[in-house]
C-alpha cells in the first residue's frame, strides 16, 4: 500500500470513495436523507475545490496496486492543532491495517507541520471510536452538533497530542 498527497485532480476519486464507502459506514447511524445530505455537503466538487485550494486541508489518498481503496482530509484548525476532517477505507479492508497507516501518514505530515495536536470528531455509534482509542485518542468532549435541513452530528470530539 501506498500513501501519496492528493491534489485536486483527485476530487473525483475521493468523491467515487465517499460515494462508495458511506453507505456501508453509515447504514445503522444515518438515515438515507441524512446520508444524501451530507454527502452533498461534504463532498461536492466545487466544497472539495475549495477546502484544497483555499481552506488549507490536506487530503491524502491510500492506493493498492494503483487503485485508491482510502483517503485522508486533515488541515490546521489554531495554532499547533490540527483537524483530521476525514478517514475512510474502502469497507473490504478495513481491519486490514490500511486505516491504521492512512491515520500514521496524517500524523506524520500535521506534526511535520508543527502540529501538537490532532483532534477529530466521530459519531457516538461509530465503530471507529474503538479504532481512534487504540490509537491513542481521548474523548474529551461530546455534542449534537446542527448541519443544516434539521439534521444533527451526534459525535464525540476526541484528540492526541503528538
Amino acid at each position: 500500500m501506498h500513501i501519496r498527497p492528493a491534489t485536486s485532480t483527485d476530487v473525483a476519486t475521493i468523491q467515487h470513495l465517499a460515494a462508495v464507502i458511506w453507505p456501508t459506514a453509515y447504514a445503522d447511524i444515518l438515515s438515507p436523507r441524512q446520508m444524501q445530505y451530507m454527502l452533498h455537503m461534504m463532498y461536492g466538487q466545487e466544497i472539495l475545490q475549495k477546502q484544497i485550494t483555499e481552506e488549507g486541508h490536506q487530503f491524502l489518498l491510500a492506493e493498492d496496486d494503483g487503485k485508491a481503496i482510502g483517503f485522508a482530509g486533515v488541515g490546521p484548525i489554531e495554532g499547533s492543532e490540527w483537524k483530521l476532517h476525514k478517514l475512510y477505507v474502502l469497507p473490504f479492508l478495513q481491519q486490514k491495517g490500511a486505516g491504521k497507516k492512512l491515520i500514521s501518514a496524517v500524523e506524520s505530515l500535521a506534526k511535520a507541520q508543527g502540529a501538537t495536536t490532532l483532534i477529530l470528531n466521530v459519531n457516538r455509534n461509530n465503530k471507529a471510536v474503538g479504532f481512534y482509542q487504540h490509537l491513542g485518542y481521548q474523548i474529551y468532549d461530546q455534542g449534537d452538533y446542527p448541519i443544516g435541513a434539521g439534521f444533527y452530528m451526534h459525535d464525540y470530539k476526541m484528540r492526541k497530542e503528538l
